[in-house]
């Protein structure tokens, strides 16, 4: 079997900001993103190549973390827009009604849950193949051959272990190491100055991780451009790169009560749908689950 673990935040906002027409609820409320999501789970769920059984979504709500503690520039819900924020609830109510396992992320993120699940699953013997639905780079630190691999809708694209390392030049357990030293701007890690993608590939692709690299210029058989001022940038980081790294690493010990019978998708729990079709105003869904589940 495969596991198929989506995250659901990404696609709460792709939702949003799709070309998607509006939708808004009999008492006035802009649902758009989430009456997408539970539309994008539909085709999932209908995808005969993606052969969907299994299945858990993560969201986060808030957009807080453990990683807010330990760096105050780190992402929050601000700048998100008032009327997706005030969707959070509804897309987890949204999910669950469709009868698939809700993961509600507070004090890890979307991104430690997907990466707890797929290391978890994978180790499974019953499982041929974990597949976590999202383009988010960081997830591709738990990348392992064809046995954990990620999958991007948008672009239809495979990325695999392999994939990974000729596309990016890295290796899965570097990936941390990499937003350390580059940044990542979508979580607020600024990176160390002077540190581009290729350099730092260069680099990494000869010592793995921040400690490996040696203190002294004169010591790297890594030969990137400017070489003098990124080990220069590095004594001045150090400390800072090292907390980047922590900020960028998933946590594998998210405590997901669900085993791998309970991801089990036995259909959409009719009554449960079909009320929140109607309090959503959404007669078109109505008809859309292949599956029927009966309490």
């Amino acid at each position: 079997m495969r596991v198929h673990l989506v995250d659901g935040t990404y696609e709460l906002f792709r939702a949003h900001f799709s070309k998607r027409p509006p939708h808004t609820s009999p008492k006035g409320r802009d649902l758009k993103a989430t009456v997408g999501v539970v539309s994008s789970l539909l085709n999932l769920l209908s995808d005969t190549e993606e052969r969907v059984t299994h299945l858990a979504v993560a969201f986060d709500n808030p957009i807080v973390s453990f990683r807010n503690r330990l760096f105050d520039g780190y992402k929050t819900d601000a700048g998100v827009p008032p009327e997706l924020r005030a969707q959070f609830d509804d897309v987890e109510r949204a999910v669950a009604a469709l009868g698939v396992v809700v993961w509600r992320m507070v004090e890890f993120e979307a991104d430690d849950a997907l990466a707890t699940a797929a290391v978890r699953f994978a180790k499974n013997p019953r499982v041929e193949q974990v597949r976590i639905l999202t383009p988010d780079k960081d997830l591709g630190q738990v990348l392992a051959g064809e046995r954990i691999v990620q999958v991007d809708r948008v672009r239809q694209k495979l990325i695999t272990e392999a994939s990974h390392r000729q596309d990016k030049r890295l290796a899965p357990e570097s990936v941390p190491d990499f937003l350390a030293l580059v940044g990542d701007t979508a979580d607020g890690i600024p990176g160390l100055e002077g540190w581009g993608e290729k350099s730092t590939a260069d680099v990494l692709a000869v010592y793995p991780h921040l400690e490996d690299i040696p203190a002294s210029v004169g010591a790297w058989k890594a030969k990137p451009c400017g070489a003098e001022k990124l080990s220069a940038s590095l004594a001045r980081g150090r400390e800072a790169a090292t907390l980047y790294r922590t900020l960028a690493t998933l946590r594998r010990d998210v405590p997901l009560r669900e085993n791998l019978d309970a991801l089990e998708w036995q259909g959409a729990p009719q009554k449960e749908f079909l009320a929140w079709c109607d309090a959503v105003g959404s007669e078109s869904l109505k008809a859309r689950p292949g599956r029927w589940y009966e309490d």
